[in-house]
Formats: C-alpha cells, sequence, structure tokens
C-alpha cells in the first residue's frame, strides 16, 4: 500500500525536513522549462539549373571533354539520370518543366516557330503555355516560397503570359529562342528585337551583358534582395548557353586551342568510350553515323579551320556556364544555404543541328550582318553554330539529335542534388526511364508541398501527368513507370516508351516516316529495329501510341513538312519578308529619287540649250 503524505513525523508521515525537500522539488520542477518538441525542418530551397541545347555527353560526368567542374561536382553531390528525356525541342519542354504536363495538353503541341499554318490555334496547338496549367512556381508561391526566373522563357511573349503573371515574384527573361549573348541584340532574321523585360517591362541590358554571368548575377541580386523575408527560394536559371549564336569570352576559347583538331567522328568515338567508362551507358554500345554527318576527311583546310574554330566557341561557352554554377554554388554556401539546397540540372533538348549558313540567301543575309570569319567566330559579333557533325558528336553514343525523337533529341543530362539530405544517393547513376514531367512531382514532393488535381483557385486545370522520383532517389527500385506506356510527339517525329522498349518514327531529313523498335536497355544508340522479329510487342505498342495520339489531339503532319524548312519560312516571313520589302521601298524611293534627279539634270540642260540658242539668235 501506498504510504501517506502527512504532516507529522510518524510513519507514513514526512517530517519538516522532508516537506522543505518537496516544496524545494515542486518549486525546481514549476520553473524548468518544459521541452520543446522539434522544430519542423524548412522547406528547402530549389534551384533549377536550365541548359540550352546541350547533348547528353556534353557534361564531364556524363563522358564529355569539356571543362564542367561545378556541374560534375552536383553530379558527385547527388544523383545522375542516364536515361532521362526531354521533348526535341525547347518550349515543349519548358513547358512540361513547369507544369509536369505533357506538351500537347499545356498548349506546346508545336512551337511558334515550327507549327504548320494548318495547326495554328487548335486544341493543344496554343504554341505558348495556357492557362489550364499550374506552374512550379505557383504551387511553391502558395506554400510560402520566394520565387525567381532568369533568362530564357519562350512560352508566350504578351505581357500576361510573361513569368511574372506565372507565379514567379521577380523574373527577369528572355520571351524568344535565344539572342546575342554579349549585346541586346536578337537572332538577326528571326526576331526584330530581343524581348528581355523584368515583370513584364521593357528592359535595357547593361554593357558589359554577358548572358551567362547576367543571368546567375540577377538571381543573385534577387535571392538576395528578398532575405529577410525568411522564405525559401525557388531560382529558376534559364541559360542561353549554348544556344545559337555560339559566343563566348576569348580566355574561354583559347581554352580549347589545341582540341577539336581531328574532327567529329573521333570525338564520337571518344565519349562513348568515356561514358561507358562511367558506367553512364553500357560497354560496346553500337553507334550509328547520322546520314546528315559530313565526311570530316572530306573537309578542305578552311572548312575544317572553322568546324574547329567553332566546336572551341562551344566548349568555351559551356565552360563560361559551368563557371556560372560554381560561382551560384559559392555563393549559397557562403550564406549557409548550399546543404538545404536541392539542385536540378538538364537541358531542354539535344545538340543544336541547324546549319544557319545552309543557303545562298541565308549567307549572303548572315555575312551582311555579321563578322563570319573564322578567326572571329564566337567572338562579340559573330554568328555560328556546331551544325549536325559536331551536334551528333555532342549525344554519343547516341543516333540523332535536337528536333528529331531518336535518343540524341530526346535523352539529355539530369543531375539531381540536395547536399544536405542524406536519404538521397550521392554519386549514384540511375538507368532507369524518367521524363521531364516528373520534375514537378518530384520537388513538391521533396518539398513537402502539396500538389494539385483537377481544379486550382476555382478553375478546371490540368492533372499533373509525371511522376515523383523520390523513389528511386532514395535507391527503392529503377524506374517509376514500370511498363506504362509513354508518349511523345513532335513535328510529325513521334515514340512511345514502355519499359526498355522504344517505338519511333521519324519524319525527313532524318527518318523515312517508318515506325521502328529499339531495346533502349542494350541498344541506347538505336541501331537493331526489332519491329519484325518482335511483331507483337511492335503491334501492342504502335496501338499504345494510337491510344496516346488519340487522348492528347495529335494532329497529323501536312504533306512535305519538315521543321527546318518551317523554321525557314517562319523567318522569312516574320523578317524575311518585311525587310525585302522595305529594302524595296527603299531602293524604290532611292531610284525614284535618282530618276527625279536625272530628270531635273535634263530639264536644266535642255533649257540652258533653249537659252543659248535664243542667245546665239540674238548675237547674229
Amino acid at each position: 500500500m501506498a504510504a501517506r503524505l502527512g504532516t507529522g513525523g510518524g510513519p507514513g508521515r514526512i517530517g519538516g525536513s522532508g516537506r522543505i525537500a518537496l516544496v524545494a522539488l515542486a518549486t525546481l520542477l514549476a520553473a524548468a522549462p518544459v521541452r520543446a518538441q522539434p522544430a519542423p525542418a524548412p522547406h528547402p530551397n530549389i534551384v533549377i539549373l536550365l541548359a540550352d541545347d546541350w547533348g547528353f555527353s556534353d557534361v564531364g560526368a556524363f563522358g564529355g571533354e569539356m571543362a564542367t567542374p561545378n556541374i560534375d561536382a552536383l553530379a558527385k553531390a547527388g544523383v545522375r539520370f542516364s536515361n532521362f528525356h526531354v521533348a526535341g525541342s525547347c518550349s515543349p519542354t519548358r513547358a512540361m518543366l513547369q507544369t509536369g504536363v505533357m506538351n500537347h495538353r499545356n498548349g506546346l503541341g508545336n512551337m511558334p516557330e515550327t507549327i504548320p499554318d494548318a495547326h495554328r490555334g487548335k486544341p493543344g496547338y496554343d504554341t505558348v503555355m495556357n492557362f489550364r496549367v499550374v506552374t512550379i512556381a505557383q504551387l511553391l508561391k502558395a506554400a510560402g516560397y520566394r520565387t525567381y526566373l532568369t533568362g530564357k522563357w519562350h512560352l508566350g511573349s504578351d505581357p500576361g503570359r510573361l513569368p511574372h503573371v506565372r507565379g514567379y515574384d521577380r523574373a527577369y527573361s528572355l520571351a524568344d529562342a535565344g539572342a546575342d549573348n554579349f549585346e541586346q541584340r536578337p537572332i538577326e532574321g528571326m526576331y526584330s528585337t530581343a524581348a528581355w523585360s523584368e515583370n513584364g517591362k521593357p528592359v535595357t541590358l547593361p554593357k558589359d551583358y554577358y548572358s551567362s554571368h547576367f543571368v546567375v548575377q540577377k538571381m543573385i541580386d534577387y535571392i538576395e534582395a528578398d532575405r529577410k523575408s525568411g522564405k525559401p527560394f525557388l531560382a529558376s536559371i534559364n541559360f542561353l548557353a549554348n544556344h545559337i549564336p555560339v559566343q563566348a569570352p576569348d580566355s574561354d576559347i583559347a581554352r580549347y586551342s589545341n582540341m577539336y583538331h581531328d574532327g567529329w567522328t573521333a570525338l564520337r568515338a571518344a565519349r562513348a568510350k568515356r561514358a561507358a567508362a562511367l558506367g553512364i551507358m553500357p560497354a560496346g554500345t553500337p553507334i550509328v553515323t547520322m546520314p546528315t554527318t559530313p565526311d570530316w576527311a572530306k573537309l578542305d583546310a578552311d572548312e575544317r579551320a572553322a568546324q574547329i574554330r567553332v566546336m572551341q566557341a562551344y566548349g568555351g561557352m559551356a565552360t563560361a556556364m559551368d563557371r556560372e554554377i560554381g560561382r551560384l554554388v559559392a555563393h549559397l554556401k557562403a550564406t549557409g544555404d548550399y546543404d538545404n539546397t536541392i539542385f536540378v540540372f538538364l537541358s531542354d533538348n539535344g545538340a543544336e543541328p541547324t546549319n544557319p549558313f545552309n543557303s545562298t540567301r541565308n549567307r549572303l543575309f548572315l555575312g551582311w550582318q555579321y563578322d563570319t570569319s573564322t578567326a572571329n567566330i564566337g567572338r562579340r559579333g559573330s554568328f555560328s553554330a556546331v551544325g549536325p557533325g559536331w551536334a551528333s558528336a555532342s549525344a554519343s553514343p547516341l543516333s540523332g539529335y535536337k528536333f528529331t525523337a531518336s535518343e540524341g533529341g530526346l535523352r539529355v543530362p539530369l543531375i539531381i542534388a540536395w547536399p544536405g539530405n542524406a536519404k538521397l544517393r550521392a554519386g549514384a547513376i540511375n538507368a532507369g526511364l524518367a521524363h521531364v514531367t516528373d520534375i514537378l512531382p518530384t520537388l513538391t514532393d521533396l518539398a513537402g508541398v502539396p500538389g494539385h488535381g483537377t481544379s486550382w483557385d476555382g478553375k478546371a486545370v490540368e492533372p499533373v501527368t509525371g511522376r515523383s522520383l523520390v523513389p528511386v532517389l532514395e535507391g527503392a527500385g529503377e524506374s517509376v513507370h514500370g511498363d506504362v506506356p509513354l508518349g511523345y510527339e513532335l513535328s510529325g517525329n513521334a515514340a512511345l516508351f514502355r519499359g526498355d522498349y522504344k517505338l519511333v518514327r521519324n519524319l525527313a531529313p532524318t527518318g523515312d516516316g517508318k515506325w521502328r523498335l529499339y531495346d533502349l536497355k542494350t541498344d541506347p544508340g538505336e541501331t537493331r529495329d526489332l519491329s519484325t522479329s518482335m511483331p507483337d510487342r511492335f503491334a501492342a505498342m504502335q496501338a499504345d501510341y494510337a491510344a496516346y495520339a488519340k487522348a492528347n489531339g495529335v494532329l497529323d503532319m501536312p504533306a512535305g513538312y519538315t521543321a527546318d524548312a518551317q523554321i525557314n519560312l517562319y523567318a522569312w516571313e516574320h523578317q524575311g519578308k518585311p525587310r525585302a520589302i522595305k529594302a524595296g521601298l527603299v531602293l524604290g524611293g532611292v531610284l525614284l529619287l535618282l530618276s527625279g534627279l536625272v530628270w531635273g539634270w535634263r530639264r536644266r540642260r535642255r533649257a540652258r540649250r533653249v537659252d543659248q540658242a535664243k542667245a546665239d539668235v540674238v548675237g547674229a
């Protein structure tokens, strides 16, 4: 039986000294602070580093020879995805990255520069990101994040579609596909101006502007301007590197002065070997030679010199961008943000194969607008591109490049790192299928931020179609997609992924419009067509694609369509024709003026002759 607490000194009672001790103990307990529960971990910061037109093996950590030490450090701190897919060109990828929704449902069934007239205005072919989707910025802002974007946008240029209206607190953005990297100058022949704006208002770039440096510095300025708020931040940095025009500081180009003299075929082989050694690609992966790749041995000395120089500039541009990423990381380490920041690095599509000098008209026009000499390639006032040869090497050991539905157009490097989160497998390589629509649900999952269903802010919206990659980031399985069909289409080039297999069709000039079947696990270079040896799978995946196309409103391309021809037509209609008309009017005005001057001169000459004749008569 428990003893009774009393006031006397007998059994069952506590004496005076005991009472004093008890009171002291009670007082001590009352004064002691209640142990606080552990505070919830703060939401992580998020940095999205979106490269433009980088091929699969352009990054050192994916097999490249270019100096990318800061991106490689993020790869070491995080997870590399060697089977990650995007769209074949920039805007559709960017819209899927922003929304987690497939491109035909977010409005980017095609881009303004490549859409045929017959498709304009059709459902899913808005050529801008529509208002039926919710952006990652809107989701994170609603959860208390600061949201910032710098660099290329290309998802709508009118004030109601710029990033500051789509969830970004601060945004310094370029509405076009690309622009000059040293000055506020458009891609001549494509656009009339370089459409930079800040929060929807037109702006003037500084005189010391260089694109990669500027977009990082502006982001640092944004982060620091609102630091006192104590809120986590989303920083979406959208580089112009390495989009046309390929341009870099002289010192960065000089770094590669002894490289690329053996040509693109040798580079392609060397990269494939390094990718295998790193575990990014299976050893002995077969490689095809693209039919559009010129024979290096048949180029004359001047052609080789120009090609060597442009790839040196390409390497310099990549290294300049990597240096700026390193500067951002150093800043976040200095401010104590680094460990609690999620970094996502990816490219928007494969390397750019377009040769802007492929026609006499283009050569004359560009030669008039720029200094196209070999010595000036990559410098201020230049206009250059790597073309199909180097683009093929950038994709090594994959087949194809930008615009195509081949792996070289759709498969790009992806790195996800969260240095302070021990659950993410630092240095790991994941070979499972992943897709750009997976990024948004992955980030909201990691950040502990709720997503959305079929409505947002009282309006019906498209649901997210991507899947969170968190399980594979933490080592649970290889792919979150399993054997579920995943479709894709852009400009008539199409694919259907299912498990390890891929059904693919490419139109001219890189394909013949026929469907083929590949096992990407054993043949990522797409060298062995299995359509005849696996007829049942081939037929089943064709049915899967037909279902995807119907559900997403995919339209067939007009006969004879090619993206290259459509881009040239867009440039002619929007810049070439108006300039030609303007030039014609100016020339017509000049000719009219000259005609007037000649007519006046002749009239005065006749008048002088008449006057002289009269004078002669009078004198006689």
